[in-house]
């Protein structure tokens, strides 16, 4: 299943903090939160790959979402989350500061995100919300992980 495109209206988004910044998953894409444990590195891996986990014998990569986005390493901390979701054939562990609210998706509530001149930026959003307290951007979690890199441990 692909993440990539916008939410229909009635869809329902969870929102996350990573530092000061809300973003935005598909609810779809999430199959559970679990609370920080250190993952076991992983030899040569990039460097927001900060190892691997096991849930219930499947061993899943953990990702530093945050540095993957290129807002810099995670400074995880007990109360550091572990969204584990599923991005493409794999699950995977996503690391964020705190998981914040549920959204559902209304009518003209995404935005497109603007344009900034690169690439990169609309690879990982695809669209912005705004809310009271600011504005929070969807992700596309699709792309999270680069094509060339190994899905499973």
């Amino acid at each position: 299943m692909s993440y990539s495109s916008i939410p229909l209206p009635g869809a329902e988004l969870i929102s996350v903090s990573i530092g000061d910044q809300d973003y935005a998953i598909d609810i779809m894409a999430v199959r559970e939160i679990r609370g920080w444990s250190a993952a076991t590195p992983l030899p040569h891996s990039p460097p927001h790959v900060l190892g691997m986990m096991n849930l219930r014998g499947a061993v899943l990569p953990v990702i530093d979402l945050g540095a993957r986005l290129g807002l810099g390493p995670a400074k995880t901390s007990p109360s550091s989350v572990v969204v584990v979701a599923q991005i493409g054939a794999a699950q995977v562990g996503l690391v964020v500061d705190a998981v914040c609210d549920i959204l559902t998706v209304t009518e003209g509530l995404i935005q497109p995100a603007p344009d900034v001149g690169t690439e990169g930026s609309r690879l990982f959003v695809n669209g912005v919300i705004t809310t009271d307290s600011g504005i929070v951007s969807l992700l596309s979690l699709d792309n999270v992980i680069p094509a060339e890199t190994p899905m499973a441990a």
